[in-house]
């Protein structure tokens, strides 16, 4: 189990080095895609269903409203 330990730390390192240069709008859109999925997955938890669905819609959500925002 250690090697799967190893990759997924490995992965989540990359994909924060792949963050360094985007512009403010861009993390704006990054950051709203990922609160929303995680309010997403917390409420669909919470009030029952897929939360899956409650993850993307989240995300699709928080992603727009991150795009938007100023």
């Amino acid at each position: 189990m250690s090697w799967y330990k190893l990759v997924c730390v490995s992965l989540v390192a990359l994909s924060l080095a792949g963050c360094s240069g985007m512009s403010s709008s861009e993390q704006r859109v990054l950051s709203g895609g990922a609160i929303g999925a995680a309010g997403g997955a917390a409420i669909t938890a919470i009030v029952g269903g897929p939360i899956l669905l409650g993850t993307a819609l989240g995300a699709a959500g928080g992603a727009v409203v991150g795009a938007v925002a100023h």
